[in-house]
């Protein structure tokens, strides 16, 4: 049900949190899709701060690449906060953050994405549009269950019967780690969109905008952090 092809023509609605991988996933459905919505979710995540960066990001590609421009469509917001209470994590409470031997880090929102794809598809649904694009990916996931290519094709099949819609899951990050990941939004945009990433995407888990790095803005020593300054550092001495 995933693929990483897409046809040209058509619309598509990009699960868009203004983080650093679903920027790259933005600007990769721009250069496929004619018509291409962004949805973010307000899920009461303690770094809220992305909230601010998505629509900064949407901003920044207009300005810096018109060729896009024309095919960027509506944004939506959809509030999740009673979800985002029921899944507790340290993404959206006062818990600290770890990654714990033979457990699930403290980041894990049980059944985040799969929460998502069914509010982005009931919505695509209502906007005539077939194709999501989301940032999930093996490689570097932190062991997230919800970011399998299995767990996102069970998805995807159950949200085609249940709807009656033909969806389809791009997920071009798949099988990239952070470097890839890097690597890809320099190919898509060069170093203006790398530069975008850079000032506008937001990853850090502590939500800090105060501390900028070569790789963004962040505290550092979160594993949001860790993996996006790692994958950088390995793009830039690779390139």
């Amino acid at each position: 049900m995933t693929s990483s092809a897409a046809s040209s023509s058509s619309a598509a609605l990009v699960l868009f949190s203004g983080g650093q991988d679903s920027s790259v996933c933005l600007a990769w459905a721009l250069q496929r899709f004619e018509r291409v919505e962004t949805v973010g979710f307000d899920y009461g995540q303690r770094h809220h701060v992305e909230m601010t960066a998505r629509l900064k990001l949407r901003e920044g590609l207009i300005a810096a690449f018109p060729e896009w421009a024309r095919r960027i469509g509506q944004d939506h917001v959809l509030d999740l906060k009673g979800f985002g209470a029921v899944a507790e994590s340290a993404l959206t409470a006062d818990r600290e953050i770890a990654l714990r031997e033979g457990a699930l880090p403290t980041t894990f929102v049980p059944g985040r994405n799969l929460v998502f794809l069914v509010y982005a598809a009931a919505l695509a649904d209502r906007r005539d549009i077939d194709v999501l694009v989301g940032g999930m990916g093996e490689a570097d996931y932190s062991g997230y269950p919800d970011c399998r290519q299995s767990t996102l094709d069970a998805q995807v099949k159950a949200l085609t019967l249940g709807i009656e819609r033909p969806y389809r899951l791009e997920t071009p990050l798949m099988l990239l780690d952070k470097a890839g990941i890097w690597a890809l939004s320099h190919e898509l945009g060069g170093e203006a969109l790398v530069r975008l990433i850079v000032e506008e995407s937001h990853t850090c888990y502590r939500g800090d905008r105060s501390h900028l790095h070569p790789w963004g803005y962040g505290c550092g020593d979160c594993p949001a952090c860790d993996l996006r300054a790692k994958g950088y550092d390995a793009w830039r001495a690779a390139s």
